[in-house]
């Protein structure tokens, strides 16, 4: 399981298909929050951790990058 601290902000979010989702803002309690300026529509989206498959440079999720942007809120 991924733990928070492993998330940094300005890190890029992509789906398990590799395409971008977003960029992180900062983690909160249990999901992380999304850059409002990386967003098409100028706003900050939340994803919950769950999603978080694994960290590396990026942090990669474990559905595709279109279910994820359909889930945010």
């Amino acid at each position: 399981m991924v733990t928070p601290n492993e998330i940094k902000e300005h890190m890029e979010v992509v789906g398990n298909d590799g395409l971008h989702v977003g960029v992180i803002d900062r983690v909160e309690v249990g999901e992380i929050r999304l850059a409002k300026n990386d967003s098409p529509d100028g706003l900050n989206h939340f994803l919950p951790l769950a999603n978080v498959e694994y960290v590396d440079d990026r942090v990669h999720l474990n559905r595709s990058s279109i279910r994820a942007m359909a889930e945010w809120r």
